[in-house]
C-alpha cells in the first residue's frame, strides 16, 4: 500500500497534441456575430 502515485507530463495526461483549432472558431464566429449585428443595425435604421 506504499505505492507513488505515476507522474505524468501534460501531453501524457492529454494522450496528444492540441492543434490550436479553437482560437481559430472563436475568432471567426465572433467576426460573423460582429458582422451580422452591424448588418441588421444598418437595415433597421
Amino acid at each position: 500500500m506504499d505505492q507513488e502515485p505515476e507522474h505524468l507530463t501534460t501531453t501524457e495526461a492529454r494522450a496528444g497534441t492540441t492543434p490550436h483549432m479553437t482560437r481559430y472558431v472563436l475568432v471567426w464566429g465572433l467576426g460573423l456575430v460582429i458582422a451580422i449585428f452591424l448588418l441588421l443595425l444598418f437595415i433597421w435604421r
